[in-house]
């Protein structure tokens, strides 16, 4: 090690509290991999300037494609992809852009298995990537909480939502965590599934991907290391730089005796952020993808410190079964000239693949919010971007739901319409007018009810609720979560003088990239 690197080293505080005799040196190539067997051939070349990073520090390939890092007994050195350029996939499309260094394995005492004794350090820890063409415009898909229990909900997902983007035109997607329900033994089961989709898939931690009788959280992950690889990373594709997160901080509950998880990144993943941005230049996108929303870590501020100068940022997260579109300010801490906008994505479960099963066997899994179940179809344009939501098995088009009475007449409180506008958000403008048969129209007015509960879900939990007491609690569907108030819903006052006959109310969402939503409701006023 020459005395420029341990100067180095040692300023960035990664051999803290280890002599550097528990430290080896990884030595490696980034090559173009022409013949695509993973291995570094006669005549294939090296890669210049290509970052590889150990989890904390990050370094560049030289002209050769060499690069050199400090390891211990528990790294993962990983390539960050350069936009034009791909990595090696599973056969379940998984990337496989890392080598996991762990001599002896994973520690024992976990119900499921982590990684197995890697052995000696190669020689050379090598990084294959291949050339492709990768256009500034182009989409992504991301999924939270997929969540199932056991291997019936895993073909829930399977049915409900991947058979309908088989053969999409992403270009690549994300699962925000909470993958699994606790049990990581369908990882492999979903993998599959997923892989049918025919496109990379990245992954982030969640709370229920974790080994829960880890003691620590550094050993919490093993399992997803043994699956995914690194738990936290990045990569780049065109003009966006993506950092997949791990923000689930398993720790020991002295208060009730019990382990539990928090949101929080290690000072290790704080260090790797920091030195990753650094390299990032400012006319890029940059994505924050993480489980746990980013208004609910510990270390918020000093992300948001990283990223408040820099003009192109978002984040998205999932793990509370409903769906907000966030405009962070001073308020939540953040101090950027504008404001930050951090996507709590919809959920691929619902609420947790929860009530009463509708046609074709699977249950309706609304989310708490009255939200349908989907996913988020992101389109990226240099460094813009605009989200789209899509609810399962349903029309593009379909963005928002109408409450209304079927009739109105002389009855004593006012009647109302409610629209819960599935990706409305603070800065979504919503009107309305109610229109009788020959076209003429009365504008409604509609105001903000965001602490309000979706009155048509709270009808139905109420209908479930009933309908169960009844059966005695014998039902073979999981119970609907109760309602939670939207964030995202509007109402009027129906008028009360209107003539009797049919009438539609039609609502209009405008969204602040420009998008238009429609909804329509016919109502009839009583004779």
């Amino acid at each position: 090690m020459n005395r420029l690197f341990l100067v180095m080293v040692l300023a960035s505080g990664w051999l803290c509290g280890e002599s550097l005799q528990a430290q080896q040196m990884a030595r490696g190539r980034v090559f173009h991999d022409a013949n695509f067997n993973q291995k570094f051939d006669a005549g294939e070349k090296g890669l210049e300037n290509i970052r590889v990073s150990n989890g904390e520090m990050i370094t560049r390939t030289s002209k050769e494609g060499i690069y050199e890092l400090p390891v211990s007994d528990d790294t993962i050195l990983f390539v960050i992809k350069p936009a034009g350029w791909m990595t090696p996939l599973s056969e379940n499309n998984l990337p496989r852009f890392y080598y996991i260094h762990k001599p002896h394995g994973s520690p024992q005492g976990t119900r499921f298995a982590g990684v197995e004794p890697t052995g000696d350090l190669p020689a050379s820890v090598d990084f294959a990537l291949y050339p492709v063409k990768e256009p500034e415009l182009f989409k992504a898909i991301m999924f939270a909480d997929p969540q199932p229990r056991n291997q019936t909900e895993v073909d829930y997902l399977i049915q409900d939502i991947l058979e309908e983007l088989v053969g999409t035109d992403a270009s690549f997607g994300v699962t925000l965590g909470d993958i699994m329900f606790d049990d990581l033994s369908l990882f492999e089961s979903q993998n599959q599934g997923i892989a049918l989709l025919g496109i990379p898939w990245y992954n982030v931690i969640g709370n229920h991907d974790v080994n829960r009788e880890a003691k620590e959280d550094a050993q919490s992950d093993e399992t997803f290391e043994r699956i995914f690889g690194p738990s936290y990373y990045s990569f780049e594709y065109g003009k966006a730089h993506f950092v997949v997160m791990d923000n689930v901080d398993w720790y020991y509950d002295g208060q009730t005796g019990k382990h539990s998880y928090r949101g929080g990144i290690s000072k290790a993943q704080l260090t790797f952020l920091e030195n990753d941005l650094k390299l990032v230049p400012d006319e890029k996108l940059v994505v924050l993808m993480m489980h746990i929303p980013i208004t609910k870590m510990e270390q918020r501020g000093a992300i948001f410190k990283l990223l408040k100068d820099r003009p192109f940022t978002m984040s998205v997260s999932g793990h509370q079964h409903y769906q907000q579109h966030l405009y962070l300010n001073k308020n939540d801490g953040w101090e950027g000239e504008k404001p930050h906008h951090h996507v709590i994505n919809v959920t691929a479960s619902g609420s947790w693949w929860r009530g009463i099963k509708k046609y074709g066997n699977i249950p309706h899994a609304y989310s708490r919010d009255g939200v349908p179940n989907g996913y988020s179809i992101v389109t990226f344009d240099g460094n813009q971007y605009s989200f789209q939501f899509q609810a399962a098995n349903r029309r593009p088009e379909y963005q928002m739901h109408l409450s209304a009475p079927v009739e109105i007449g002389d009855q004593q409180e006012p009647a109302h319409v409610y629209a819960n506008v599935f990706s409305g958000s603070v800065k979504t403008e919503v009107t309305a007018v109610i229109r009788n048969r020959k076209g003429k129209a009365v504008k409604l007015e509609m105001l903000a009810a965001h602490q309000e509960l979706d009155p048509d879900y709270k009808r139905l939990f109420d209908q479930e609720q009933a309908l169960i007491k009844k059966l005695d609690g014998k039902i073979d569907w999981v119970p609907m979560s109760a309602p939670v108030a939207a964030g995202h819903l509007w109402k009027a006052v129906l008028p009360t003088d209107l003539p009797a006959g049919s009438y539609t109310i039609e609502v209009q969402a405008r969204q602040p990239n420009g998008a238009v939503y429609k909804g329509l409701r016919p109502i009839r006023v009583a004779q």
